[in-house]
């Protein structure tokens, strides 16, 4: 049928219809907003390259995951910053470690959050990398203990959820391994599957302090040139036993999301980074977009591609303007 007989346009005409045929519909449900806690009191420590995002002691942290979840948020992510480094990152499995202890007053204090913990070493280690080194680069299979301990740290601390991020080969099945033999196996595994050496990450490590001291992380985070490479890496993570795999960055890689959508019958989640934070924040203080809109237009696009979940440092303004209380 073509036109005059058909005429697209019909059924654009009201906004009321617009919403009866939209394909595509973003939820606060679909929403997880990360946090950055450190060690002090009454601490709040602005990101200079993301406008509104802080480190935060706990105690500020615990009211900052009651506004989220006023506003109807399920989830954040907890990301720490530790008091002191060492080689080893040893404050990422402490039992009184920062996110440890953070995760034990957001239980007491604010349970009704899903509570979710990235496991990786770099912002713990003094070398800024992910893992272990040993002779001058990181030790894959080294590191996977540390990371089994980190989680199951969190997990005994009281964690809902905990989210590799490291990109080291077989981590996911020691994880599992670890938790399931510690009685733990009610916890669900994020994994971030595809996870690309991206230059979108800059803003976080100046948020998290975990820019690499040499080096750069190419040699285990991916090619951003590939993307049969990334369904191979998530089928490897859904075989060791991750519940929910995840893209990151998203702007990106929408590609990249849609094809694992498409292969994969598991819940996917999508990263939309600091640095896709931060370039439409700088815009919109120019004046040369209007950041409202090209914000949720991003996180309409990343759901169009397949995510189920959205990690998002949007998530509060996003939050405001689809329960309408901006």
């Amino acid at each position: 049928m073509l036109f005059p007989d058909y005429r697209p346009r019909r059924l654009r005409k009201n906004e009321h219809l617009r919403r009866m045929i939209r394909e595509t519909t973003l939820s606060v449900d679909n929403l997880v907003y990360p946090l950055f806690v450190t060690h002090g009191k009454g601490v709040r420590r602005p990101i200079k390259s993301m406008p509104g995002i802080s480190q935060l002691s706990i105690d500020l942290l615990v009211e900052e995951v009651r506004e989220i979840n006023d506003l109807g948020i399920p989830a954040v992510l907890l990301f720490g910053i530790p008091k002191n480094k060492d080689e080893a990152g040893s404050e990422a499995y402490e039992r009184q470690g920062i996110v440890q202890r953070a995760i034990r007053e957001i239980r007491k204090k604010a349970s009704e959050t899903i509570i979710i913990t990235d496991v990786c070493l770099c912002e713990y280690t003094t070398h800024g990398h992910c893992g272990i080194i040993k002779n001058g680069d990181v030790d894959n299979d080294a590191t996977l203990e540390l990371l089994a301990r980190m989680a199951l740290s969190h997990a005994e601390a009281g964690a809902h959820m905990v989210a590799p991020s490291d990109m080291m080969d077989g981590r996911v099945s020691e994880i599992r391994e670890c938790l399931d033999e510690n009685a733990h196996e009610g916890i669900p595994i994020m994994s971030y599957s595809a996870k690309y050496a991206s230059s979108f990450y800059g803003p976080f490590r100046e948020a998290a302090g975990s820019s690499p001291q040499f080096g750069d992380r190419r040699s285990y985070q991916m090619d951003p040139a590939n993307s049969r490479e990334a369904i191979r890496e998530v089928s490897l993570d859904v075989e060791e036993g991750a519940d929910i795999v995840m893209v990151k960055p998203a702007i990106a890689y929408l590609d990249i999301i849609f094809q694992i959508k498409e292969e994969f019958d598991l819940p996917v989640a999508a990263y939309n980074v600091s640095g896709e934070y931060a370039m439409v924040k700088a815009a919109d203080r120019l004046g040369w977009v209007d950041g409202e809109k090209v914000m949720m237009e991003c996180l309409v696009g990343i759901k169009r591609a397949g995510a189920d979940i959205i990690i998002t440092y949007f998530a509060k303004e996003a939050a405001r303007i689809l329960r309408g209380k901006v």
